[in-house]
């Protein structure tokens, strides 16, 4: 049997975050390595760990994971979080790179210059409100099953419920306009092994 698997990151959510909720999520423990210094990088990149040259990388089954998308997709795949067949694979992907576009948002936001942040919580607020849960809250409306694709738990899920979550930071309450949204959060956020992890 193979070790758990190894996180390198920094000591901070960032791009590892939805590794670490997806990891949790499939019921995997996990270790964390966190880059401290300039020089904890500079050691990866000299002894060929990173292929280009940056975090998150995740050491699993044998191999140095690099590229955040192709880390959750191996995740996803292996433990059984990724859909049943090709089509639900698509639909899974379109969603978790529409939780990506907004997600990549709020990333950015912490680190704007004072002056560009009003505008772009508005920015956010208004996209969040008008485009990407009302989207989202229309799938679940339309097939009225407990989960996003095939009536089963997958990494779109646990994207969308890691959003809920830091959006929620920026704009308290927004979920409960969206009460199909709410009751997804619950749903997996009381999951063992993510209430473990929460």
């Amino acid at each position: 049997m193979a070790g758990k698997p190894v996180l390198h990151y920094f000591d901070g959510r960032g791009r590892m975050e939805p590794i670490r909720w997806l990891l949790a999520a499939a019921g995997v423990e996990f270790e964390e390595k966190f880059l401290k210094t300039r020089d904890d990088l500079a050691r990866l990149r000299s002894d060929g760990s990173l292929m280009f040259q940056q975090v998150p990388m995740v050491e699993i089954d044998g191999m140095k994971l690099v590229q955040t998308k192709a880390i959750l997709n191996y995740i996803a795949s292996k433990y059984n979080l990724y859909g049943k067949d090709m089509k639900e694979r698509a639909i899974i992907d379109m969603y978790t790179e529409g939780v990506a576009d907004l997600e990549i948002m709020i990333l950015y936001y912490p680190h704007m210059p004072p002056e560009e942040k009003e505008a772009s919580l508005a920015k956010i607020k208004e996209q969040t409100r008008n485009r990407y849960f009302p989207a989202f809250e229309k799938v679940l409306k339309s097939h009225g099953q407990d989960y996003l694709v095939g009536n089963r738990l997958s990494r779109a899920d646990i994207a969308l419920v890691e959003l809920l979550y830091h959006v929620e930071e920026l704009d308290p309450g927004v979920v409960d306009n969206f009460p199909l949204l709410k009751a997804l959060r619950s749903r997996v956020s009381n999951l063992p092994t993510v209430k473990k992890f929460l």
